[in-house]
């Protein structure tokens, strides 16, 4: 168990790097109601404490409204959320929408779960977010995760994308931030256990793993242990990108750069080839 010091130091830097993230990408603005989109996990919790202490803390004044998902997962515990979210004095919401047997229906056998249960749930949280008035849906994703989208959709999809702090749904109807963009999962993971956060662990996919992430999770520890602060400056890359030094012609118009240089006068064209 960590000291009490050590405890306060992590929660200061965790409070720190939330603040910077949510005014780097101006995720909050006065008058928000933001709904926290909380599934039980050590994310959604940590991602609650830091916009509770920002509302506590910040320059302007805003809202929260913890949302859980209860998707009629075999043995969930209905009432675990209910009575933390009690405890901390504040509005919630659970919506109870079977999207378990959905994605036990239709997904094909030996495919994850992840795919169709991400896109359902996302879709009622949507309609959640319409129904109770928020301005903005906050969700708990964190560094790694930003990290590990990068090389899923890189090795995978041959796709350089991975995931924004803040984006406005395909309809245009809502703003989705990440407030934890900045943090990385293992002091989440720590803050998570001194604070005791009553856990409810993902049953919907039994024993079943998304594969392809659990292998970009183990890649980023195998490189953290191997090459600490690596990870860290491919988080800073996603925000630093130079987009002249890749190779996406709708980005930039390297057919109209190699007709600026032939319009160029012959000589000038000698000594840029010269140079």
């Amino acid at each position: 168990m960590a000291s009490a010091s050590s405890h306060h130091k992590l929660g200061r830097k965790l409070r720190r790097l939330t603040g910077q993230a949510v005014a780097d990408y101006a995720m909050i603005e006065h008058g928000d109601r933001v709904m926290a989109c909380l599934s039980g996990g050590k994310d959604s919790y940590t991602l609650l404490d830091m916009l509770l202490s920002l509302q506590r803390n910040a320059p302007v004044t805003f809202e929260v409204v913890a949302v859980n998902l209860d998707q009629k997962q075999p043995n969930f515990p209905a009432d675990v959320l209910p009575t933390y979210l009690e405890g901390l004095g504040i509005e919630y919401h659970v919506v109870e929408e079977d999207t378990y047997a959905i994605v036990k229906a239709l997904t094909p056998a030996g495919k994850t779960y992840c795919p169709l249960c991400s896109r359902l749930r996302r879709g009622v949280l949507y309609n959640c977010a319409a129904r109770i008035g928020a301005s903005k849906i906050a969700l708990g994703h964190h560094a790694d995760d930003a990290v590990e989208t990068l090389f899923l959709n890189m090795f995978h999809g041959g796709r350089l994308k991975a995931m924004p702090p803040k984006l406005v749904s395909d309809d245009g109807r809502h703003v989705l931030i990440r407030p934890l963009y900045y943090v990385r999962e293992r002091d989440i993971a720590r803050w998570s256990r001194h604070q005791q956060h009553p856990i409810i662990p993902c049953n919907l996919c039994g024993a079943q793993e998304n594969l392809q992430r659990k292998a970009m999770k183990a890649m980023l520890a195998e490189w953290d242990a191997a090459q600490p602060g690596r990870v860290d400056n491919i988080a800073r890359a996603l925000r630093h990108v130079t987009p002249s030094h890749l190779a996406d012609a709708a980005l930039m118009d390297f057919k109209g750069l190699q007709r600026r240089v032939e319009a160029l006068p012959t000589a000038d064209v000698t000594a840029l080839r010269a140079g």
